[in-house]
């Protein structure tokens, strides 16, 4: 399997160089897209460079304790390195999906259980705020529809790394697998007998593709105007600034009412059709990114969860990975890395085992 690395050696010294270019970082993206393919070689070939002067000193050292005993200690432990190294340079070698590089965009939907779920739909929002917060990213309201207590029928949201991210350390990268239906179990504001009711929001999660990424034809578009709804201050309610595009050949619809003019709305929301068009082209190209996109559920069904917050006992559960813990609190306030985790460590194993197994 570590044959391959060989192979990357020249790739990376022609990267290495093409960076050091000043013509190369007169066009960000194709300096962004040579940076993530640079540090991903990087961390490959050091790895490499690691278990190969490993398996040299455990030759050295087993000689030496062949004379002195007193080197034996020395040679397990450097056998231990080495062992190290060649567990991280497997799961380096492993293939990603070259999404897993690009910034995200999510989709939170309210649904069973009415002004209840609403409301967490919000408090999912802030949970992936306070996360991108701590993660050093960037986050921007696409469209929303409140609801009458505060919280969320609809919102859209993009989260953006504002520096260049480790190997599948970006947005997407972090949050694939965050897509599916979330259920809570708690009080609600709304219940006077402080009983606890179960209700449930979606999520669905796409990396935001770019104008190269997806080639969109203006006249496959249908575009209407309409007033928009809801609270609002000024210019909300009087104006038909609100934008509704239809791509007529998939029959996607998007909506955006969030900023105060038509102009803007339309550009937000030719940011959810391409991040929708992009999720759809891989789903159909790709087999095994398919798989997980059809995952993120949605319908939002109580019975098709993916993870569950129980308020009365601080308690968050992944049904998919097994993942659970007794600090709720903490998570909705942004620590949520060890259920991500647990997720990625999960995706991780089924992709060695499919590969070492082909």
């Amino acid at each position: 399997m570590f044959e391959v690395v060989e192979s990357l050696l020249g790739e990376h010294a022609e990267l290495e160089a093409r960076l050091a270019l000043p013509e190369t970082h007169a066009d960000a993206r194709t300096a962004k897209t040579l940076n993530q393919r640079y540090a991903e070689l990087t961390a490959i070939i050091t790895t490499w460079r690691e278990w190969q002067q490993a398996g040299e000193d455990v030759v050295a050292a087993r000689e030496l304790a062949a004379e002195d005993p007193a080197f034996a200690g020395e040679a397990d432990s450097l056998a231990a390195q080495r062992e190290a190294a060649e567990e991280r340079l497997r799961r380096l070698l492993v293939p990603r999906d070259p999404a897993d590089d690009k910034d995200a965009i999510l989709e939170i939907k309210s649904g069973e259980g009415g002004e209840e779920s609403a409301l967490f739909a919000g408090d999912l929002l802030r949970m992936y705020t306070r996360y991108a917060e701590r993660a050093g990213w960037s986050t921007e309201v696409l469209d929303a529809t409140g609801s009458d207590l505060g919280g969320y029928k609809s919102v859209t949201v993009a989260i953006k790394a504002r520096h260049a991210s480790e190997p599948g350390h970006a947005p997407y990268g972090l949050l694939r697998f965050e897509g599916g239906v979330h259920r809570v179990q708690r009080v609600p504001v709304t219940e006077s007998q402080g009983r606890v009711h179960t209700s449930a929001a979606g999520v669905l999660v796409m990396p935001e593709a770019e104008a190269v990424d997806v080639q969109i034809d203006e006249h496959d578009l249908r575009i209407d105007v309409f007033r928009s709804s809801g609270p609002g201050g000024q210019s909300v309610n009087t104006t038909d600034s609100a934008v509704r595009i239809t791509h007529l050949p998939t029959g996607i619809v998007v909506s955006c009412q969030n900023e105060k003019s038509q102009l803007q709305n339309k550009e937000q929301a030719m940011r959810i059709l391409r991040a929708r068009l992009l999720a759809a082209a891989e789903e159909e190209a790709d087999a095994a990114a398919g798989e997980a996109r059809r995952s993120q559920v949605r319908t939002v069904d109580r019975s098709e969860r993916i993870r569950t917050y129980n308020y009365p006992e601080n308690r968050i559960s992944d049904h998919r990975t097994g993942y659970k813990s007794y600090n709720l609190d903490q998570v909705l306030d942004g620590d949520l890395q060890p259920v991500v985790d647990s997720c990625l460590e999960a995706d991780l194993e089924s992709r060695l085992a499919s590969v070492e197994g082909a």
